[in-house]
């Protein structure tokens, strides 16, 4: 996640390198593009606020460069700022976006540009809302809608050694990161959350493709892949770290994860403990907890408690996993 000190640095001492590079003169991109769309991205203009829906506009998907279509920002990371224009927290990755120190107007403000274009997005602030700090304020004409089926996840239950195992393994899921969620705090460490007292949870957020998974099914196997039954408990670990949660993004989601806990507590005698709560933020764990389970197969946790469980989940789910002719981890 980039950070404010990251984005003065790439400013002062130059940008990420960009995956390619479109080059082309200002005659050719005004061929190519509306007039208005020329004037804000290629002579660095600036729209009225409040001018476009984008402001408004709250639905899953991504947005790309209006000149040449790099995705740019997901609309996981957009919110209502106030200001007149589209804003996000961050960039769809660290290389998409190059940085200028941009001195007009008797002003000292850091420009964003397309680093695939070099096309006038708009600038970079430091007052957006956790977990970056960051609010990309942004030319609704220099952007594009783009659908996505991409979709995130973020779900709790126990340590996230054994979730985060459980999760890869399935079809339609892009990436699993293990992290911290629902605290007091920004960016908590590892030991501040086994502390207790941040009120963060240990959980996974997962990238996944809703055309193959929907969130409804992820939910059901998280609820039938841990114990769901046990406040603040899974197995040997205690706290409120360790507690059962699904975080929701919309209403949908929301009625989504209640009718899962709803079919899976007819299975049960014990009352489900899961909270439902909305989705605050995501916090990235160290890099030492990322894929745990496949670099510490050896480890005894993994052998003794991470093994079974997904022995079982194997067996349960066999027609969802990314390859069906896996072999079996011996327990």
């Amino acid at each position: 996640m980039l950070k404010w000190i990251d984005i003065l640095r790439f400013a002062n001492n130059g940008n990420p390198i960009p995956d390619q590079k479109i080059i082309k003169t200002d005659e050719e991109w005004q061929n190519e593009l509306d007039d208005e769309v020329f004037r804000i991205t290629r002579m660095r203009g600036t729209e009225r606020p409040y001018s476009s829906e984008m402001c408004g506009l709250f639905v899953p998907g991504r947005y790309a460069c209006a000149c040449c279509n790099t995705e740019l920002f997901d609309a996981e990371e957009k919110f209502d700022s106030n200001t007149g224009w589209p804003s996000f927290t961050q960039p769809i990755k660290e290389n998409a976006i190059a940085y200028h120190k941009d001195k007009g107007f008797g002003m000292y403000r850091i420009e964003t540009v397309c680093n695939t274009c070099d096309a006038h997005l708009g600038h970079v602030f430091q007052d957006g809302p956790p977990p970056s700090g960051l609010r990309y304020c942004m030319n609704a004409l220099a952007l594009k809608k783009v659908e996505s089926d991409i979709r995130y996840a973020t779900l709790g239950g126990g340590c996230f050694w054994c979730t985060e195992a459980i999760f890869r393994e399935l079809n339609g899921v892009i990436n699993v990161e293990s992290g911290y969620a629902g605290g007091k705090s920004a960016h908590p460490t590892y030991r501040e959350v086994s502390s207790g007292l941040s009120g963060h949870a240990e959980v996974v957020e997962i990238t996944y493709d809703k055309s193959i998974l929907s969130f409804y099914q992820l939910v059901m196997i998280h609820l039938t892949t841990h114990d769901p039954t046990t406040l603040n408990k899974q197995g040997a670990d205690h706290g409120t770290q360790y507690r059962s949660v699904i975080y929701y993004r919309n209403e949908e989601e929301r009625q989504e994860a209640l009718k899962a806990i709803e079919e899976v507590q007819g299975q049960l005698d014990e009352h489900i403990v899961t909270e439902v709560v909305p989705f605050s933020g995501f916090y990235k764990a160290e890099n030492y907890h990322q894929n745990y389970y496949s670099e510490n197969g050896d480890a005894p946790y993994c052998k003794i408690v991470i093994n079974p469980k997904l022995n079982k989940f194997r067996e349960k789910y066999t027609t969802l996993l990314k390859n069906e002719d896996q072999n079996l981890v011996d327990n």
